[in-house]
């Protein structure tokens, strides 16, 4: 029988690795800004959907805490109904005035 001898071990050097720590995620601000921008006003709500489709690029990316992934999707849903209501709000309340308007220049 042959014995194998193993030789010498070469020790290996390990770098170490500089990952950057992720960016905290701001779901809960997210949130807020949504809801606000549903009761009152609807400029949270735009800045709820910008600020919401970013953080969730950056969770997707993996620059980002993603354990706000959830309060994050709901803020920016919250601010795309905001805005969306708003919107048609604002094209009612124009076809009111025009039919108002036409309206009384009809009557006379």
């Amino acid at each position: 029988m042959e014995e194998q001898s193993q030789g010498p071990v070469e020790a290996v050097e390990v770098q170490p690795t500089t990952a950057q720590p992720l960016k905290p995620h701001r779901g809960t601000v997210v949130l807020i800004l949504g809801i606000l921008g549903i009761v009152c006003c609807f400029i949270c709500g735009i800045v709820a959907w910008v600020l919401g489709n970013n953080d969730l690029k950056e969770m997707s990316a993996g620059t980002m805490d993603s354990t706000g992934r959830g309060l994050t999707q709901a803020g920016k849903i919250c601010g795309m109904i905001s805005v969306i209501l708003q919107i048609v709000g604002l094209v009612i309340w124009l076809l009111m005035m025009i039919l108002g308007g036409a309206s009384a220049i009809l009557s006379q």
